[in-house]
């Protein structure tokens, strides 16, 4: 599926999801997020594609969701009465909890590159990704708490305090605070910081270096990585020596032992 709104295209292993609304400075529509649910329902399904990366073009990454899509009338039943049953549903189903949920638990990387400035939304779904790339001009910014009185609460501050600590998620949170591509590098929230110039080219070349490695290692790495981050340090080591040894009877891993011998006899 794919709109006027944002672009995909699959090219040796990588789905690129690029937004291109940019006379609404990227602002986020419920069709958008539709196409980046179908790419990663794609991504999980299909064994030939292998990275997901999610760009834009234009003045903004994102201003974030778009306003006028935003229901006021959330928690409200057939009858008119207001119940918190409700406003938890509706709310979990538009806030897209399970979609940021799943392009965390994917087995395979999810990229997130900010070409410009990444607000609101932008920030909640870079956090719920493994990587995240920006260029030199970009800012970060959580407007939500100042502007509309709400907070970044499809995942945005869990995971982002996970991610910088307390002390950076209360500047961008609470103050409100726009940071630099540098500084959120600093902070670690960026990975990387690209010049402009060269933003798409460098990207492009991370993802498809991404897309050439060993699937199931990627994979497994991914899920060892996310869970020694929520266990103690025993359980983590158990499941990595768990996963090694699950990779140690791979094809990916006796066809690289394989290559790496006969490379050595032709030395």
């Amino acid at each position: 599926m794919t709109t006027e709104e944002i672009r995909r295209d699959d090219r040796d292993g990588v789905v690129t999801l690029t937004l291109t609304r940019d006379d609404k400075m990227n602002a986020m529509t419920p069709g958008m997020f539709h196409v980046i649910e179908d790419a990663v329902r794609d991504l999980g399904d299909r064994d030939d594609l292998r990275v997901l990366l999610i760009t834009a073009e234009g003045r903004f990454f994102t201003a974030g969701l778009d306003v006028s899509s935003l229901r006021l009338d959330v928690g409200t039943g057939t009858d008119g009465t207001v119940r918190g049953s409700n406003i938890r549903r509706q709310y979990r189903a538009e806030a897209h909890h399970d979609l940021f949920d799943e392009i965390e638990q994917i087995e395979k990387p999810v990229i997130l590159a900010a070409q410009s400035h990444c607000m609101g939304v932008g920030i909640e779904l870079g956090a719920s990704c493994d990587f995240r790339l920006a260029a030199d001009i970009a800012t970060f910014a959580l407007p939500e708490v100042p502007n509309l009185a709400v907070i970044p609460g499809s995942g945005g501050i869990s995971r982002l305090t996970r991610l910088v600590g307390p002390h950076w998620a209360k500047w961008l949170v609470m103050a409100g605070e726009t940071i630099d591509a540098p500084t959120a590098r600093e902070i670690g929230f960026v990975h990387a910081v690209y010049p402009a110039a060269e933003f798409s080219e460098r990207v492009d070349a991370f993802a498809r270096r991404l897309a050439g490695s060993p699937r199931e290692a990627l994979g497994l790495a991914k899920m060892a990585i996310d869970t020694a981050a929520t266990v103690d340090r025993r359980a983590a080591r158990e499941f990595d020596r768990m996963a090694q040894t699950l990779l140690f009877t791979s094809d990916e891993f006796r066809d690289r032992v394989n290559s790496f011998m006969e490379r050595g006899k032709k030395r």
